[in-house]
């Protein structure tokens, strides 16, 4: 009796393998670093981060910082829509609050915006919680 107990337990085992695959066709989760990379490519030639499946692309200049939202490569309803940045280069702290404007949230101004700045950002769009995201300048 306790052979075909284990019999069926390694059976079982095995066919569990099966149902816990899942199809991701057309994702590449074999190399490090590569699940849901098609995602996060820049469109606008900003820094990208993904929270919650969702992908935010920070476009910073020295005049001007955009902040575009999209969630599976639509773009997301910036209606009711802000932002608040916190930006960090070297001992210098920048704070800057960006509304809607056409397809972004912006804010124009003068920012530093040098390689190697981090951005936090607490992302509120309507009718959903505060997001936290986090971009390190290049």
């Amino acid at each position: 009796m306790k052979l075909s107990m284990l019999v069926a337990i390694a059976a079982l085992g095995f066919s569990a393998q099966g149902f816990a695959a899942d199809d991701h066709k057309g994702h590449d989760h074999e190399t490090k670093g590569s699940a849901h990379a098609h995602e996060a490519k820049a469109q606008h030639g900003g820094v990208v981060s993904v929270v919650k499946d969702v992908n935010y692309e920070l476009v910073a200049r020295p005049d001007a910082i955009a902040l575009y939202v999209s969630d599976h490569g639509k773009p997301a309803d910036l209606s009711g829509a802000n932002a608040k940045l916190t930006l960090l280069s070297g001992s210098k702290k920048e704070e800057a609050t960006l509304a809607p404007v056409g397809d972004s949230l912006q804010a124009k101004g003068a920012f530093s915006v040098g390689a190697g700045t981090k951005v936090v950002a607490q992302v509120s769009l309507k009718g959903q919680p505060a997001q936290a995201v986090r971009f390190t300048l290049k």
